[in-house]
């Protein structure tokens, strides 16, 4: 093999400089599920903790199961491993061209979609488990939502499981026989699928067939994170009173338009992978 195909570890600045590579949401959620998950399973605290119960919410207060059912992944096993990576995997690949609704198909887009997921499936949750029974933890559930919604974003992108390779839009249905034909649980998956059809059905499908956008990205995400990819305010050496943040300068975030999916030029202007983002000089 040639010597300049082999790579080190050290050319790549190891395992950290993988970790901050990747997109600003994945980092924090794929780095909290694995956190949450290690904690449970070493047991700093018990799974029952972090699992979503309403009464524990409303008579005890514990809010924070709102959060960690989409953080732990399982016990320590190989279903739990290939759901961590699937995790990171399908999540940086959606992160990194989202759809496009109001932020140019940027992070506050992705950010917009995760919470439309995570509350689609609190409420959908009391109706799934009447057909089938599902546990009340949804890492897994939220992974193939998003998942489902790459999966319609880039229906032709290529893609394989166990080296059979095939197109993204028949990657989720694939995952979904091979779960069942393992013998493991999987109403989990077909719930996310579920979310993610009505995601894609209101973002996707209702703007084309009723030429209405019912699903925007709030203007405190964009405010906050700015069209297209967020890029963190970089310090500039020798800048003085810098938009009132000391030594950091930097443009404000950009405003966006009504949302125009980039991947439909005919239906408007197609800016999404134009905007302003934040850190850009």
């Amino acid at each position: 093999m040639p010597a300049n195909n082999v790579q080190q570890l050290g050319d790549t600045g190891g395992p950290q400089a993988w970790f901050q590579s990747l997109p600003l949401v994945t980092r924090y959620w794929f780095g909290s599920a694995l956190l949450v998950t290690c904690a449970a399973n070493f047991g700093f605290f018990s799974p029952m903790k972090l699992i979503f119960l309403w009464d524990s919410i409303w008579d005890d207060f514990e809010v924070w199961r709102f959060v960690t059912p989409f953080m732990f992944v399982g016990k320590f096993d190989f279903n739990t491993l290939f759901a961590l990576y699937m995790l990171c995997s399908f999540s940086q690949r959606y992160e990194t061209e989202p759809y496009n609704t109001g932020a140019g198909g940027g992070t506050a887009d992705y950010i917009f979609a995760l919470m439309f997921g995570m509350s689609a499936i609190f409420v959908t949750y009391p109706i799934m488990g009447k057909f089938m029974p599902i546990l009340p933890l949804f890492a897994r559930t939220l992974t193939f939502f998003v998942i489902y919604v790459w999966s319609k974003r880039h229906p032709t992108a290529p893609a394989s499981i166990w080296g059979v390779e095939m197109k993204a839009i028949h990657l989720p249905f694939a995952y979904l026989v091979l779960t069942v034909l393992m013998g493991n649980p999987y109403a989990d998956l077909l719930h996310g699928i579920a979310v993610g059809h009505l995601f894609y059905f209101l973002v996707d499908v209702v703007p084309i067939v009723y030429g209405k956008d019912v699903l925007h990205t709030p203007q405190f995400l964009i405010d906050r994170l700015g069209v297209g990819a967020y890029v963190p305010p970089s310090e500039v050496p020798g800048a003085r009173g810098g938009a009132s943040q000391g030594s950091n300068v930097w443009r404000p975030p950009g405003r966006a338009n009504a949302p125009q999916d980039p991947a439909r030029p005919a239906r408007g202007h197609d800016w999404g992978s134009g905007g302003q983002r934040l850190g850009s000089n």
